[in-house]
């Protein structure tokens, strides 16, 4: 990809994003030279959200001494506040149990509530408990991590 597709591509994923500011639920409209269904569309702007969340877990977790629970669901919290169009079309339309389950694990594996030596689907299946607390709960409560991983 050269620098210009690269461009073009981040400016109509913006677009996408503009766009769907409005009401993130409805339909999306692009470029169909750039991406050719909405599947790649989404699996892009998914790539877009987890770049941010990886960077600004990395930056929070070397930056902290708080619990690693706390820093990361505090983190994902942030980045859902200051790009809640993007967060919304993911949530909205967003499909893939693959991308789905890779964002589920790594946050699973950088909290230290699983571990790379157990299963993948054990590991996706915390991560969607810690993902749903994350949605639902302002804050996680220090210690309550071990818990969550048990009944999850």
């Amino acid at each position: 990809m050269s620098w210009s597709d690269f461009y073009r591509r981040r400016d109509a994923l913006d677009a996408v994003l503009r766009a769907a500011a409005g009401n993130p639920a409805a339909p999306l409209t692009f470029d169909r030279d750039l991406f050719a269904t909405e599947d790649e569309l989404l699996l892009a702007l998914h790539y877009r959200w987890m770049q941010q969340l990886t960077g600004r877990l990395g930056a929070a977790l070397e930056d902290s001494d708080d619990d690693r629970v706390e820093t990361v669901a505090r983190t994902w919290r942030a980045l859902a506040a200051e790009q809640p169009v993007l967060r919304a079309v993911l949530d909205a339309h967003l499909t893939s149990t693959e991308a789905n389950e890779r964002e589920q694990r790594m946050l699973a594996l950088t909290a230290g509530l699983a571990e790379l030596s157990e299963p993948g689907a054990e590991i996706a299946r915390v991560g969607a408990a810690f993902t749903s607390l994350i949605r639902t709960r302002p804050a996680v409560v220090a210690g309550r991590h071990r818990r969550l991983a048990k009944s999850a």
